[in-house]
């Protein structure tokens, strides 16, 4: 077996025109494409980043606006998050503000949908 910490060393000394042409090489000799194996590989933070930019898992539902029916918006409040009657009334005036925070897809629009009817407006981010 090759001496693995030794090929790190060597790679890493490649001019970018070296390590292009090792790219080359190796999609000739395994016949495969370097561009499906570099994506999820590139840059550590910037190729984990892409992907959850594609499909976002988490979603923070914000209150924009109380509609006109800020009692309706307040109760509605209370009830999805749990807050008394003051917290959530401080919460509906100081809109645009988070109501729920890191909730799935399904929940997301589930809250939304409850705010809405009540008469809120409300933005998923």
């Amino acid at each position: 077996m090759a001496d693995l910490n030794k090929l790190v060393e060597d790679l890493s000394v490649l001019t970018v025109l070296e390590a292009a042409e090792l790219s080359k090489l190796l999609e000739e000799k395994w016949g495969v494409s370097a561009a499906a194996v570099a994506a999820p590989a590139a840059g550590g933070g910037a190729g984990a980043a892409a992907p959850a930019a594609e499909e976002k898992t988490e979603f923070d539902v914000i209150l924009t606006g109380d509609g006109g029916k800020k009692i309706n918006v307040i109760k509605e409040v209370r009830a999805i998050t749990g807050l008394g009657l003051t917290e959530a009334k401080t919460l509906v005036e100081s809109a645009p503000k988070a109501v729920k925070e890191g909730v799935n897809k399904d929940e997301a629009e589930k809250v939304k949908a409850q705010l809405e009817a009540a008469g809120a407006t409300v933005e998923l981010k």
